[in-house]
């Protein structure tokens, strides 16, 4: 039995990190006897011609998409191409956007044969499971499919994942390489579930009210193996990360027992830290926490099922700074009661968190297909002005309030991209005027090297151009490299200066090889680790 995962389109701009949910589920199914493949399109260009070849190549049962909102129609474009190619593959899709609309979306995408509801690992395995006895889909739980006369939902899956039994993630079946090229984190979780109600998330609907936490042994063991890997950061993505103390400490004193020098980062609430907590992860290599605040306004905070206050958050900040850990945070405008005043509110809160050294940025609300906020929208006194789910992505306003109007939350959010660009601008100015330290470039040269390599990787560069032969003439190493920049230079709207910025960084950090077989020059991308 094979089964091709698919990792939809993510624009890179959201700093995408290594697909772990495919991971998890890649583990389990090889685990069962299934073989899997990855097909990642955040980091490998997506046409219907690559999709044939890997269908040709790997001869899968199942194609499987995950999807979030906002890469929904990515993930049906695949599948809906899949099941052309191949009418007989099983087109399966999972995630937190299908598992709150799953009729829904069954019955306006006909292609689509059955949808896997919240955690699904258990689910999947089973799924391969009655597929080698004829599709017997009535006996898994936890999934929505297609019969002769229309959809059927079976029942909920009675108990959650055991998660210090799920096997470590299959990250040998992910393109790792192309991520750390780009700049990107890895991430890992320590554990599942969310116990809190905020109206805007669906984290606890679709892995639970009860955190459910790993061994710290096992945690630590798979920290060890990413900090083998060479990224430049590993992100614990626990949304609770420290609200257990005993856990967060275990993991902690288990870093110092092995004497591991590993920088990673971690979320966090800010009535779950303290002194002892923070200087803890400090000593164990966390660098960054980051807060999610959402608003400044103390009654928008009640309606949104928050829980914390402002006061809670300068006094976590102050923690942070006194641990010697960066803080950041992140504010969500267009909330239900959002109002001129409550906007400048938050934006003077933001500032005043600058002055003690946060790091913030704002999102504009989505209403997520599962939350509060979207079905009970009336009730909230929200407009919800699109169902075009492209334009989920936060960054524009998608929402009005009667206070706020998209006009109004768009031109902060524009305001506050100009400000960046002016800040990346001044750092352009002082590198340019020889005026800039290393650390000071650094935001700017990384950004223009992400840009740089993403574009190769967009248009399948090194892939296309980067094979030649010498005909016995010597080449070291750094010619062939020019000679490789002059070869894609052109396939790619980039200044030549930055495109070999970005190659010689790569090629130092051992994210592009030659490998040069007698007369033949060939560069590649290191993919997998």
């Amino acid at each position: 039995m094979r089964f091709l995962l698919v990792n939809p389109h993510y624009p890179i701009s959201e700093g995408p990190s290594p697909p772990l949910g495919l991971a998890f589920l890649g583990a389990v199914l090889e685990a069962a006897g299934v073989e899997v493949k990855v097909l990642d399109l955040v980091i490998f260009p997506y046409s219907k011609e690559l999709l044939a070849a890997e269908l040709h190549a790997f001869q899968p049962q199942v194609i499987g998409a995950t999807a979030v909102t906002m890469t929904i129609d990515n993930a049906l474009q695949v599948l809906k191409d899949a099941k052309e190619l191949n009418p007989d593959l099983l087109a399966v899709m999972g995630g937190p956007h299908v598992t709150f609309c799953a009729e829904a979306t069954m019955e306006q995408f006909p292609f689509i044969d059955l949808i896997v509801l919240g955690e699904g690992e258990a689910t999947v395995v089973e799924l391969m499971q009655a597929l080698a006895h004829g599709r017997k889909w009535e006996r898994v739980n936890g999934i929505v499919y297609r019969n002769g006369s229309g959809l059927v939902r079976t029942p909920a899956r009675k108990e959650l994942m055991d998660v210090d039994a799920l096997p470590l993630p299959a990250r040998h079946l992910l393109a790792l390489g192309r991520y750390r090229a780009l700049g990107m984190a890895v991430s890992m979780t320590t554990s599942r579930g969310c116990p809190h109600k905020c109206i805007f998330c669906v984290g606890r609907k679709m892995v639970g009210a009860k955190v459910r936490y790993r061994n710290a042994q096992k945690v630590v063991d798979e920290l060890e193996y990413l900090g083998s890997l060479g990224f430049h950061q590993i992100n614990i993505a626990d949304d609770l990360f420290t609200a257990n103390k005993k856990h967060c400490l275990a993991i902690c004193e288990e870093i110092l027992r092995r004497g591991l020098k590993i920088k990673w980062s971690s979320f966090a609430r800010v009535d779950t830290v303290s002194p002892e907590v923070l200087q803890k992860m400090r000593a164990a290599g966390c660098d960054s926490v980051s807060f999610g605040i959402e608003t400044a306004n103390a009654d928008i905070l009640k309606t949104i099922r928050k829980g914390i206050t402002t006061e809670q958050v300068l006094a976590a900040v102050q923690m942070c700074n006194d641990a010697g850990v960066q803080p950041s945070a992140s504010f969500i405008l267009g909330l239900p009661g959002e109002t001129p005043a409550t906007v400048e509110e938050t934006v003077a809160f933001g500032k005043k968190l600058r002055e003690m050294g946060v790091i913030y940025g704002f999102h504009l609300l989505a209403p997520f297909p599962g939350t509060r906020v979207r079905e009970e929208c009336d009730r909230y006194g929200l407009r919800i002005l699109t169902d075009d789910w492209r334009e989920y992505h936060a960054n524009r306003a998608i929402v009005e309030t009667p206070g706020v109007t998209k006009a109004m939350l768009d031109a902060v959010a524009i305001e506050w991209e100009k400000n960046i660009d002016i800040w990346l601008g001044d750092i352009a100015k002082r590198i340019q005027a020889g005026q800039a330290t290393d650390e000071e470039a650094y935001p700017l040269v990384n950004l223009e090297r992400i840009v740089a390599i993403y574009a190769l990787m967009m248009a399948h560069a090194v892939e296309r151009l980067g094979k030649w032969t010498v005909n016995g003439k010597a080449l070291s190493d750094e010619a062939a490299l020019a000679e490789l920049l002059e070869r894609v230079r052109g396939s790619v709207d980039q200044e030549p200066q930055k495109l070999q910025d970005a190659l010689l960084h790569a090629f130092q950090k051992g994210n592009i090889v030659n490998k040069r077989q007698g007369d033949t020059i060939h560069w590649q991308w290191v993919d997998y680790l």
